[in-house]
């Protein structure tokens, strides 16, 4: 029989029969390392294993779902090292979500790549576009498959058990007995493939759920359609076209159509609901472009890498491309390369005075120009750290140029000396080039300045001596035909607030390290900001980070610094704040600052929210219900179970900065420690509290209420930890989901954890009730 029955929404066609029959193809890592394997489709069409053709053993397996795309030809460094050996039609490289490598292949011939390109194109639309249900689905069905070692199609109680300990289920025996036997409907003392999909829904019932349903409906099996739009009105605070919302939830989420009919939504239906992107914490509306995007550039938080060429650490690490490519998929718009002189007068980028590896200058551009507006649009900045002879510095120049062509800004949208930045709309599609430039960009658009600047009634002429020296000096260290590729970012050196004020000139930038720019925020935090409403200002980390770690970008933000370059090769609690902060307004890379913070005149200093006017903190409330299929930590003993617990921490301005636990769940189900406010109720809802759960570290219950003063409510992110509790050693990382407060649905909400590198690892999450407190108005005489 076979193992597992392809997706419904698979059609097999004779593509998919021939990845499903296998190809022996070459596995390549290196020049010298290319090694045949025996590629297969597994029969649930959402399977690749493959195996050694020398030992048949299975070497390794992935799921459809963990891959991104697939590229064809030589596109990757390694394929392209191979150019001369291998045609590009035989060679495919598949790409995987996160830090994971990627795969790249040779096939026997060019119609056996073509099948497995367009096989897997087809697999991964189907799987992409996969709604909840299915999705859990297909995740159950994974773990089936890695279980399954002799590939039968079959399991028995005991291979069952062993399955749910590696899936992190810790169980009754004779409870989960019970439901073994009433899921093999063959009675053959075996689960096959759909068989078990049953027994695991039967073991994860949601009875939190459950009880809430029951809450609005008034015979238990159904809501009907004035009990839904009860239910969103008082609960998820839905209060536009709530009717609408609730024929439209019943028409996408419940699974049968006798109900669909009779406008009524099930149990099965709501869990769906629940479960969707509309009930989701982020709020859907803030997932696309939702900003108004014609402001001054220096008016967004702006998505931006440091040392983007590097895939590892900065001492030993590789340069490659790759860096480029996630970088600019992540809606990261501002690219940092290094550029050093390389052999036969090549350009190459990488990490000076270290013993990083090489990439050919031209390579990175090539890559930009074909990746730099395919998740986002609008302007990509590319900031040029440049260390290459004047001849080379030539070569660097004509190669933006040459590849690049019209996606190169080489001079402002209108022609005229700015008065202010333009804005992303006005630049979509260009990319700008940062760094040194000869003289001023009044000079470039009148026509090539020899002579010295103007001085105005404001310079003085020690200001104007100093500005002549320095154009004199630029001169001799700096191309002419690169110098004219910079336009809105020309790179200055930071002196004062005051000093960049009095030249007013919104087309430069300055670049601080993070200590620089946390001594200014400590001196002089609204100045800051203030300089931060009409000019871009980068910031860096510190060269003592040798091993790409980061600084907190929050405090950068406090102050409306836009250029907030991190380490986006190195996961942790910084990279999620960002992807936290950008994961908004379609994943454009660019994010409006509060109003606050885009007026010149602004009195905001983050370290004195009363600076601002306000009718005081809003009140956070998060009531932590209950947790959903948690994974396993990796590396722990087999047969171990997750002890959890989830932290909830606001990141924003200093007195905003707080963190608070619920208590772990232990193995028993019983509950032990946690730093929630004992003033605070527990969750309101009727179940006793500590809810005992069968599974406590698969599907664990919390029932704890969380509350959280904001005071500068526009500039928090919340981020969601849960954690493996370890009483001898430092808590072990589960998952995390990270979010700006302005992006938070209030109501009964999922919150879909994401993996240590900003992965999905569906279907896990957590099932929390968020109520947000205005602060009361003045009040009425």
């Amino acid at each position: 029989m076979a193992s597992l029955p392809c997706n419904a929404r698979i059609q097999l066609t004779d593509t998919l029969e021939q990845m499903q029959q296998g190809t022996l193809m070459r596995k390549v890592k290196s020049k010298s390392w290319k090694k045949q394997r025996f590629f297969k489709l597994q029969d649930d069409c959402m399977t690749i294993w493959y195996q050694s053709k020398r030992t048949g053993k299975i070497e390794s397996a992935f799921s459809i779902s963990d891959v991104e795309t697939v590229r064809e030809g030589h596109q990757s460094e390694v394929l392209q090292s191979l150019a001369e050996e291998f045609p590009p039609e035989r060679c495919f490289t598949i790409v995987f979500y996160g830090r994971r490598g990627n795969l790249d292949l040779i096939a026997g011939s060019a119609e056996e790549a073509q099948c497995w390109i367009q096989g897997l194109h087809q697999l991964i639309e189907v799987a992409t576009s996969m709604d909840q249900r299915e999705k859990i689905d297909q995740w159950i069905r994974d773990w089936f498959q890695k279980a399954d070692k002799n590939k039968d199609g079959r399991m028995n109680f005991k291979e069952v058990q062993r399955l749910l300990k590696m899936m992190n289920v810790d169980m009754n025996e004779d409870h989960a007995l019970r439901l073994f036997q009433a899921a093999d409907k063959s009675e053959s003392g075996t689960l096959e493939g759909e068989e078990f999909v049953l027994f695991y829904k039967a073991l994860t019932q949601r009875e939190e759920v459950l009880s809430l349903f029951q809450d609005y409906s008034e015979d238990g099996k159904k809501l009907t359609l004035l009990e839904l739009v009860d239910f969103l009105r008082q609960e998820q605070l839905e209060d536009e076209g709530t009717e609408e919302l609730a024929m439209e939830l019943i028409d996408k989420y419940e699974p049968s159509e006798t109900a669909r009919a009779r406008h009524a939504l099930s149990a099965d239906g709501f869990l769906m609901y629940l479960c969707s992107p509309e009930g989701s914490i982020f709020n859907p509306r803030h997932r696309g472009l939702w900003q108004d995007m014609s402001q001054p550039l220096c008016h967004y938080f702006i998505s931006s890498s440091h040392n983007t060429y590097l895939i590892e650490d900065q001492i030993r690490g590789q340069s490659s491309i790759e860096g480029y490519i996630r970088a600019l998929k992540r809606g990261c718009r501002c690219l940092e390369v290094d550029c050093w002189d390389g052999p036969n007068g090549e350009p190459m980028v990488y990490h000076g005075h270290t013993f990083t590896s090489k990439i050919p200058f031209r390579e990175v551009v090539s890559t930009l120009g074909k990746y730099a507006f395919k998740t986002s649009d609008y302007p990509v900045i590319l900031s040029l750290e440049n260390h290459c002879s004047m001849e080379q510095q030539e070569v660097l120049a004509q190669q933006l140029k040459t590849i690049l062509g019209e996606q190169l800004l080489t001079t402002t949208t209108d022609g005229r000396v700015p008065t202010q930045l333009p804005s992303p709309e006005e630049l979509k599609h260009k990319i700008l080039l940062k760094g040194k430039k000869i003289g001023r960009l009044e000079d470039t658009l009148d026509g090539p300045g020899d002579e010295a600047p103007d001085v105005s009634d404001d310079d003085n002429g020690a200001e104007a001596e100093e500005e002549r020296r320095r154009a004199k000096k630029d001169k001799e260290s700096l191309a002419q035909a690169l110098s004219d590729c910079v336009v809105y970012c020309k790179s200055v050196s930071f002196r004062s607030f005051q000093e960049a004020r009095s030249h007013s000139r919104p087309s430069e930038i300055s670049s601080l390290s993070e200590a620089k720019a946390r001594k200014l925020i400590r001196d002089a935090g609204n100045e800051f900001v203030r300089h931060n409403t009409w000019q871009l200002t980068r910031i860096y980390p510190s060269g003592m980070r040798t091993d790409s770690s980061n600084y907190s970008p929050q405090e950068m933000w406090n102050v409306g610094c836009q250029i907030v370059a991190l380490n986006f090769q190195t996961a942790g609690t910084e990279m999620d704040l960002c992807d936290g902060l950008f994961s908004q307004n379609g994943r454009c890379g660019y994010v409006l600052k509060p109003a606050f913070m885009r007026d010149e005149e602004t009195l905001f200093n983050p370290s004195d929210p009363s600076s601002r006017e306000s009718p005081g903190p809003i009140t956070l409330t998060i009531q932590v219900i209950s947790g959903q299929q948690l994974p396993k930590v990796a590396n722990s003993k087999d047969g171990a179970v997750i002890d959890p617990l989830v932290r909830v921490e606001i990141h924003g301005v200093p007195v905003d900065q707080a963190r608070q636990e619920t208590k772990y769940i232990e193995n028993n189900g019983e509950s032990h420690g946690g730093t929630r406010d004992p003033a605070v109720p527990r969750w309101p809802y009727p179940c006793p509290p500590n809810a005992w759960s069968p599974f406590p570290g698969f599907n664990p219950r919390w029932d704890e209420t969380l509350q959280f003063q904001l005071h500068v409510p526009e500039l928090a992110l919340v981020r969601f930890v849960v954690e493996d509790y370890d009483k001898t050693s430092r808590n072990d990382f589960v998952g995390q989901f990270t979010l700006a407060f302005a992006n938070i649905k209030p109501g009964y909400r999922h919150i879909h954890l994401l993996s240590k590198d900003g992965t999905s690892i569906p279907p896990s999450s957590l099932f929390v009730h968020i109520r947000i407190t205005e602060p009361p108005g003045p009040e009425q005489d």
